[in-house]
């Protein structure tokens, strides 16, 4: 897949490139490049951002509760470490449960490995996740204004 990297551009004015990584989640990959390229992120909170964990978005309803009309993803889980500026899907009690959610990790959350599918790392622009609104929800979530992958 020629798609290297994902682009959030936050409302706070600043953008977050994510290196793709089809080698260890190439369902998710491509589930999250195509919904992108179709707009879906565009205007999407951070719902649920945790200071010293991460930072939640991709649910269009912004609660936490919703995601795309696309059928829910096959687990992908790997030995990648859930590290600071790792990517990785969100999803429910089920394992193959992911849809739209991803979060990205503030810190260390190696008790999430093996059980949540890492599909990208943040290569720049981490402050600006730093800097999204912290809540669960926060009280004026940081938003991604325009989602765009190169």
């Amino acid at each position: 897949m020629a798609d290297e990297t994902l682009t959030l551009s936050l409302d706070s004015g600043g953008d977050v490139v994510i290196k793709l990584r089809p080698d260890l989640a190439p369902g998710h990959v491509e589930r999250i490049t195509s919904l992108a390229k179709d707009g879906f992120y565009d205007g999407v909170v951070f719902h649920r951002v945790i200071p010293g964990f991460m930072a939640q978005g991709g649910d269009p309803t912004g609660t936490g509760m919703g995601g795309s009309k696309l059928p829910d993803i096959k687990a992908e889980f790997s030995r990648e470490p859930h590290v600071r500026g790792v990517c990785s899907m969100a999803r429910a009690m089920n394992p193959n449960s992911a849809n739209s959610q991803f979060f990205i990790c503030f810190d260390d959350a190696t008790f999430l490995d093996g059980q949540y599918t890492v599909w990208g790392e943040v290569t720049s622009g981490m402050e600006h996740v730093d800097a999204l609104p912290k809540g669960e929800p926060p009280k004026t979530p940081g938003k991604i204004v325009k989602a765009t992958v190169a």
